[in-house]
């Protein structure tokens, strides 16, 4: 086929050949994530089972994460010393409950154990004391590593200071608890998340003005509304309902009705 100058203007060249798509532009999306419990362990034993595990693991990730080697270090001997503090407790804690119950014998009489008087207690090894505040020492490590770049969520599962998945409440249930009293020359209508605040969005809230018809007043999303309109000439019942919504949708159950006489 032979040469045409003007065959890219006029497109007639290679007019058989099928046409080059456009690129698809696919949106980034991020993965959605349930909310999470607080890290930190609340039992003794847990917490320190924690710090073990931030201290074996760390070392992996201090120079991807910027944690000072003194910093580690310093993780380290709170480790070893809050285990060190909680064996001596339930050494202590054992040694009381038998000297108590010898106590007991001596003053009241009886018949002594074929072992005889409690023996002394055995303390594990010493080990270097640290300062007081271990908790407060990790947790600012911690927001530290979490401020990272380079931090992400398999990291902080291999150190431990991931919390676990909340799981959500059940719609089916949920529903707003409100209250409604009058304030002046306003009405002050009370309500709460009732620890679901990580899975809502706000709170819609409606009022009847002795109508029968609902309107809404706002979707508010701090606990605590005022209602602002001016109160009527004479008496009149106000009531008032609210649901929760989530992603511009209503969830759960409407409130039980709050009703006050106004004017």
């Amino acid at each position: 086929m032979p040469w045409d100058e003007g065959a890219w203007d006029t497109g007639a060249w290679d007019s058989d050949a099928p046409p080059i798509p456009s690129p698809v532009t696919t949106p980034n999306r991020r993965k959605k994530h349930m909310p999470r419990s607080s890290y930190i362990k609340g039992a003794d034993e847990d917490f320190s089972a924690q710090l073990i595990t931030f201290k074996m693991n760390i070392g992996s990730y201090a120079t991807l994460l910027g944690v000072a080697p003194a910093a580690v270090t310093a993780q380290a001997a709170d480790s070893a010393y809050f285990t060190y503090t909680l064996a001596c407790q339930e050494v202590v804690q054992n040694s009381a409950q038998q000297w108590t119950g010898w106590k007991d014998l001596i003053r009241e009489g009886g018949t002594p154990p074929a072992t005889g008087m409690p023996m002394p207690p055995v303390f594990p090894a010493t080990v270097t004391a640290v300062a007081p505040g271990v908790e407060v020492r990790f947790r600012a490590l911690v927001k530290q590593i979490k401020a990272s770049a380079n931090y992400n969520e398999a990291i902080g599962e291999a150190l431990g200071i991931e919390g676990p998945e909340q799981s959500g409440p059940d719609f089916s249930t949920l529903r707003p608890v409100i209250d409604a009293t009058i304030s002046g020359n306003r009405v002050e209508v009370e309500w709460g998340w009732q620890g679901q605040r990580a899975f809502l969005d706000s709170c819609e809230i409606h009022v009847d003005r002795g109508t029968g018809t609902w309107v809404m007043l706002a979707q508010d999303t701090t606990p605590g509304y005022t209602d602002t309109q001016p109160f009527p000439a004479t008496p009149a019942r106000w009531t008032y309902r609210a649901i929760y919504r989530k992603a511009d949708q209503q969830v759960g159950q409407w409130s039980q009705p709050a009703s006050l006489i106004v004017g």
